[in-house]
């Protein structure tokens, strides 16, 4: 029988790279500081000015607010130490409030459009000049707590998800804006109700973007931007190795990319598989990010089987004493 043994590489993203969650909570705090002075602002200001597009506006900063706070929040769980009842800690955490904060804002878009529409049908008188200072207002407080988010925005689902709301909320200003000039100059207060519906669309885009996302990780799925038969062609490609298979690659969140698999070594390399495997994980962290490889070789039982392992649903065995595992 073919002796069979496992290698495993982790390596943490904050272990590698402690500042990066340090600048993200910063970021987050300052966000949500800038969020909740325009809320204020609008709320007030769109009760004042009669303006739906500025209520509309105000409704979603409030579910940013709860979605930069939720995001903060997850920040935090993810630095729970694993242990024995969550073997990968609390990283996961990330994920839900991605898949909340989109979910919350497909349901205020559904609430503007109902709203917007009413507008449309029966047109308010609205205090332009004064609906397009708060606007302003607003749309600077967005974009400087936008960039306090951006830079971490391209590798966090988390980050990106409060990134997109933020910019949301800059974009429906501006929107805002442009509806109090055109109603400034032309007292056509149609618009405002014009200028919710385009909101409530671009709202609705980005949550739905966010959910496939945050669907797609809990799902196990492959990371974006990453192809298993590259990672496999890769990996056949460093001397001594004969084949692979049963190969798994998912993410675990947005920072950190996962994989297991069997490597069948060349008989006349077997001496040197835990060199080989090594070479194999550097590779694998170098070039896709994967951080937390999991390894077996020489597994003897299973080296003519396919590259995706499909699982499948077994009966549980009756004998608490056993404890055997199949391939």
């Amino acid at each position: 029988m073919t002796e069979t043994t496992s290698h495993h590489h982790d390596h943490s993203h904050n272990d590698q790279h402690p500042d990066i969650d340090r600048g993200i909570t910063r970021g987050f705090v300052f966000a949500i500081i800038l969020t909740a002075i325009t809320l204020l602002a609008e709320a007030v200001g769109g009760w004042w000015t009669n303006s739906l597009a500025l209520l509309s506006d105000a409704a979603h900063v409030f579910m940013d607010l709860f979605a930069l706070s939720l995001s903060l929040m997850a920040i935090y769980l993810a630095k729970r130490p694993a242990d024995d009842e969550r073997t990968y800690g609390w990283h996961r955490a990330e994920v839900f409030a991605s898949l909340i904060n989109g979910s919350t804002l497909l349901f205020i878009a559904f609430g503007i459009l109902h709203e917007a529409w009413s507008r449309f049908a029966n047109p308010e008188a609205v205090k332009s000049k004064e609906m397009f200072v708060i606007a302003v207002i607003g749309l600077v407080a967005n974009l400087v707590a936008a960039t306090q988010l951006h830079g971490h925005s391209h590798d966090d689902l988390n980050v990106r998800s409060a990134f997109l709301h933020v910019i949301g909320d800059a974009i429906a200003s501006v929107g805002v804006i442009i509806g109090g000039l055109i109603m400034l100059y032309t007292e056509w207060f149609v618009v405002d109700a014009i200028i919710s519906g385009l909101i409530a669309l671009i709202i609705g885009w980005g949550s739905v973007r966010i959910i496939r996302e945050a669907a797609h990780i809990l799902l196990e799925g492959v990371p974006r931007g990453i192809s298993v038969a590259e990672v496999v062609e890769q990996m056949r490609a460093v001397e001594g190795v004969n084949d692979v298979h049963h190969l798994h690659l998912w993410s675990i969140c947005s920072h950190i990319s996962a994989l297991s698999a069997h490597i069948d070594i060349e008989p006349d390399y077997r001496l040197r598989q835990g060199e080989i495997i090594g070479e194999i994980e550097q590779m694998l962290d170098h070039d896709y990010h994967i951080t937390h490889s999991t390894l077996q070789g020489e597994c003897s039982r299973c080296v003519t089987g396919p590259i995706i392992q499909q699982l499948k649903h077994r009966k549980r065995k009756n004998n608490s004493c056993d404890h055997g595992h199949d391939h």
